[in-house]
């Protein structure tokens, strides 16, 4: 395991990369946003390539903030209604950077912060310190992401959060992956198999209605591996519920390379997000990659009928995915 230096953003501060290696798997991430830069993982002759999208250089990331891509997202990952949620009586306003509502912490949310890091036993473990009212968020979070490799070369990803105050938190990373290989071309034709008998709909600004849904007979049925196709960005009512340990959820595998892509979470939702929306100047096109992000649902702050969100002081949050690789 090393550190770089990867760059410096407009202000001087400077940005690391950490290089994690094992298992035949090396995985790249940036003091900047929490971010996997790169995940090289080999296919069934053994030839490794890098399967998550990302830039090459620091300058991509300022240049193209609206992907996400490979990012730690927070302070609440995923929309909020109308930028705003009421707690314990009061309400709190937050940015409407997806008009009209909040989404992934704001503009300037964990994504675009610099992190302090340490190294851990085969991992970094990036850790700040979110004041409050950042972004509009109440309570001063006190929030770490470790980031490890298993001997088989499994990414692990652990969050960990404390408050001062009450407040709301919601975390997960936003990786696209593309098994074929990044910059390959489109990912619609991997395999992809999601437990869940359930979603959430959403209206016309993509906040949840409040009801549940179930995928039988509907182009969101993933119960039964088919192909990821494209046009979804929806979150899925996980089977298995939130649990202590995370628990298998899905698998996405590329029949062309043989690479095999498992998710275990803790979670009790996952949105599936086809990436239909990439666009030039980005140097992937409309769906070249699939975001597989193990989260809290959407807007749970103002739908008591979803799982809880909110932490308060001498409580810890805790959340964990693992993303493993094999082939086929």
């Amino acid at each position: 395991m090393r550190s770089e230096l990867f760059g410096t953003l407009p202000d001087g501060t400077p940005v690391h990369r950490w290089t994690l290696e094992r298992g035949g798997v090396r995985v790249r991430v940036l003091t900047y946003g929490g971010i996997i830069q790169s995940a090289e993982v080999p296919d069934r002759s053994g030839r490794r390539a890098p399967v998550a999208l990302g830039f090459d250089g620091l300058q991509g990331y300022l240049d193209h903030p609206g992907p996400y891509l490979g990012a730690l997202v927070g302070r609440y990952a995923n929309r909020i209604a109308g930028g705003e949620f009421t707690l314990d009586g009061r309400t709190y306003r937050l940015a409407r950077n997806d008009e009209p509502n909040a989404l992934h912490g704001g503009t300037a949310g964990f994504d675009k912060r610099v992190w302090e890091a340490a190294q851990v036993e085969h991992g970094v473990r990036l850790s700040r310190v979110s004041p409050d009212g950042e972004e509009g968020y109440p309570g001063r979070l006190t929030v770490s992401a470790t980031y490890c490799l298993d001997e088989s070369g499994a990414l692990r990803i652990a969050y960990e959060a404390t408050t001062e105050a009450p407040t709301v938190v919601n975390l997960t990373n936003h990786t696209y992956w593309n098994l074929a290989g990044a910059g390959s071309g489109g990912a619609g034709g991997h395999e992809l198999r999601i437990a869940a008998a359930r979603r959430t709909p959403t209206d016309g600004t993509q906040i949840p209605t409040g009801a549940y849904e179930e995928v039988a007979g509907t182009r969101f049925d993933f119960r039964e591996a088919r192909k990821a196709g494209a046009g979804i960005d929806d979150n899925y009512v996980l089977d298995k519920g939130l649990t202590a340990r995370p628990v298998e959820v899905a698998e996405l595998s590329d029949p062309g390379s043989g690479r095999v892509l498992t998710v275990a979470t803790t979670e009790p939702g996952l949105q599936l997000y086809t990436a239909d929306h990439f666009e030039e100047p980005l140097p992937f096109g409309p769906g070249d990659g699939i975001a597989l992000e193990t989260q809290h649902f959407p807007d749970s702050p103002n739908r008591p009928e979803f799982p809880g969100t909110v932490l308060r002081p001498g409580g810890v949050y805790r959340s964990e995915t693992v993303y493993g690789f094999s082939v086929r």
